[in-house]
């Protein structure tokens, strides 16, 4: 690899891979997965090949929204472990050449954390304001229309100090005032406590969320709503989400990142700045905002795309190009194919294009993001209505909205607690655990852990794919073809997202394929015209 791939940041050539630690691995067999447990894998991720770990919450709190209702921002929930865990798990990542990055929630806290108790203990206490109080409307009631992201009304009445409390979430997570200058200074402390153990940087939940309308307005009614996206979806988010100062606190967050890159302590090898991940659900042309007009927001605004679109080539192949037309000069891609909150890529479109799902996202220009599990093809399980834990589920039955089924434990091996757990599992395992699983597919040159493996040894291996430019090629029907360049070294990707044979014209370009999703074409020779067959992606390099 050349010098300046070399020198480019790490995550910009590199691949972030998300673990959610409940379903990781459990090392103390409570059916509940941890840090040490995430710390005895790392073995298997440096040989995947990917470049950092993302932790999922694991912060102590009273679980309501497992993890993301934070009762201390500075500490380790003893369901998975302790600071000196968090610090080995550190210190054994990067001596495997892993970054590290945690999740910070900043909108919102625990109610059990000791701010909002001091917050709701008085009207005249000096945290109060912390938090977003306000008196019942004139009629009594809530303040104002605005709707809370799992159901009902975004306030809760405190009877004892007689005002109502903000939570976009549950009522066990009421949001922070960020328009108070101490909660800036006191989260801005937060980033520097886990700087100073060593992590890489911060995935920020919600960030799109921090301020609110300092009027409190209503929110208007959102044009052919529909339940099945969620209650909150009655009403535009004009006034919660999104609001113009919220870029200041944005910039705010990333200098203290930016500051502490500069500090002359830093340990050898970590010379990047760290990087600052912002989840934003948003259009396109606003999402790109959150780079900042100077570049000095987010470095990687979360693009969920391949998360919201249908399947099929025509809608990615436009997304793509809007996308790329979108970005700010100097800015840097991202694409997101699963996470947590979502239905599992194999689910969504089947294991066959689930196939073709990896090639698209591991050779597009940009930053990928891969879900714990969709490197086997993991697809949602099934969750009886007895075993439910989401309490997203809970508060929207039968709607489709859980996110239990994409959160189910890792599937290391066969066996009742499938490699996971020596206890019982705190979600079930799915009904195919005993095929799909690592340890079946790492003895299997053709499956889709070999698939991933082989992708990401060639995309660290071939600065094109790495950090390369992106160009699209003339295609119709199901495909979906581009192609990437660095330094007179071309590759073409060409991905059919359709079940029958495509041809994709070529015109005077020949090459040879170096990967395909069969894993059965490699050394073939293209001239003029490239022919995939259904559910197939092949990469070639051009000549």
């Amino acid at each position: 690899m050349n010098r300046r791939v070399e020198t480019a940041p790490w995550w910009r050539r590199g691949v972030v891979y998300q673990v959610y630690p409940r379903s990781f691995q459990d090392s103390n067999g409570d059916g509940i997965g941890d840090l040490p447990g995430v710390r005895q894998r790392l073995d298997y991720l440096a040989w995947l090949g990917v470049d950092a770990v993302w932790l999922s919450p694991f912060y102590p709190s009273p679980m309501a929204d497992f993890g993301y209702d934070v009762a201390d921002y500075c500490g380790v929930d003893p369901i998975f472990g302790t600071l000196a865990d968090f610090e080995a798990l550190v210190e054994d990542a990067h001596a495997r050449g892993l970054r590290v990055v945690v999740d910070f929630v900043p909108n919102h806290t625990s109610a059990r954390h000791p701010w909002f108790v001091e917050s709701r203990a008085s009207r005249q206490g000096p945290r109060r304001d912390w938090y977003l109080w306000r008196d019942p409307a004139p009629g009594g009631g809530p303040p104002n229309n605005w709707l809370a992201h799992f159901g009902g009304s975004a306030w809760t009445l405190d009877e004892r100090t007689g005002q109502y409390y903000l939570h976009a979430f549950l009522p066990e997570q009421p949001d922070l005032n960020w328009r108070n200058p101490d909660v800036r200074a006191a989260m801005h402390d937060v980033l520097r406590f886990w700087l100073d153990r060593g992590v890489d940087g911060f995935r920020v939940d919600v960030i799109w969320h921090l301020l609110k309308d300092e009027q409190f307005r209503d929110n208007p009614p959102a044009p052919d709503s529909d339940p099945r996206h969620g209650p909150s979806r009655a009403l535009l988010p004009i006034y919660t989400t999104d609001q113009p100062g919220v870029h200041e606190i944005v910039r705010g967050l990333r200098r203290v990142l930016d500051e502490h890159a500069r500090r002359g302590d830093r340990p050898a090898g970590r010379r990047d700045a760290p990087v600052l991940i912002g989840e934003i659900y948003l259009p396109v042309e606003r999402l790109v905002r959150y780079y900042g007009e100077r570049l000095d927001e987010c470095h990687l605004p979360f693009n969920f795309q391949l998360l919201q679109l249908p399947w099929r080539a025509d809608a990615i192949r436009a997304a793509i190009a809007r996308y790329e037309a979108a970005l700010p000069p100097g800015a840097w891609p991202n694409w997101v194919l699963g996470n947590h909150d979502h239905h599992r890529i194999a689910t969504r479109v089947g294991p066959a294009q689930a196939r073709v799902a990896a090639v698209l996202l591991l050779t597009l220009r940009g930053t990928p993001t891969l879900y714990c599990g969709d490197e086997i093809g993991l697809r949602d399980i099934e969750v009886p209505p007895a075993l439910v834990q989401d309490p997203y589920e809970r508060s929207c039955p039968g709607v489709g909205l859980g996110r239990d089924p994409e959160r189910a434990p890792m599937p290391w091996g066969g066996g009742p607690g499938a490699g996971f757990t020596t206890g019982r599992p705190w979600l079930p395992r799915g009904a195919d655990a005993a095929t799909v699983n690592v340890s079946t597919q790492r003895d299997d040159p053709a499956s889709m852990l070999a698939l991933h493996r082989r992708l990401l040894a060639l995309r660290r291996a071939e600065p094109a794919l790495a950090v390369g430019t992106w160009a699209p090629v003339p295609a119709d029907g199901d495909v979906v073809a581009f192609v990437r360049a660095h330094e007179g070294r071309r590759f073409l990707v060409a991905l059919n997202l359709g079940a029958r044979l495509q041809s994709l014209w070529l015109g005077p370009a020949r090459g040879g394929v170096v990967l395909g999703t069969h894993l059965d074409r490699e050394g073939e020779q293209v001239f003029a015209t490239l022919v995939l067959r259904g559910d197939e992606a092949v990469v070639a390099v051009l000549e």
